[in-house]
């Protein structure tokens, strides 16, 4: 199991109102199924990010339950409709109750 779940975002530092722009997320993650054996014949746990969420200036523009068939290291983009100046915020969630953040500011030009 990887020690340090590292999330990384693309957001454009700026963009004009009412450009469309895309968001790229990825996160370190092994995402352990729950499924394999370990050399010993034990089952290993089940460890995934299973929630993922973007916010822009509080408010929730994407969310994601994301089940045993993400890979790992796992990668979300999607696509927002700039109206104003802001952040957006990410955060990831796990089984363990681990949480994972990263913010990224935004200007409108």
């Amino acid at each position: 199991m990887a020690t340090t779940s590292v999330p990384r975002v693309r957001v454009p530092a700026q963009a004009k109102a009412g450009d469309i722009i895309e968001i790229k997320t990825l996160i370190s993650h092994d995402m352990e199924s729950g499924q394999r054996k370990a050399a010993d014949g034990k089952t290993i746990p089940r460890q995934i990010i299973n929630k993922f969420s973007a916010t822009f200036n509080g408010k929730t523009v994407f969310e994601a339950d994301w089940y045993t068939s993400i890979s790992a290291n796992p990668y979300q983009s999607f696509f927002y409709k700039v109206k104003e100046t802001g952040e957006f915020k990410f955060v990831w969630k796990d089984d363990n109750g681990s949480e994972y953040t990263a913010a990224s500011k935004l200007t409108v030009a």
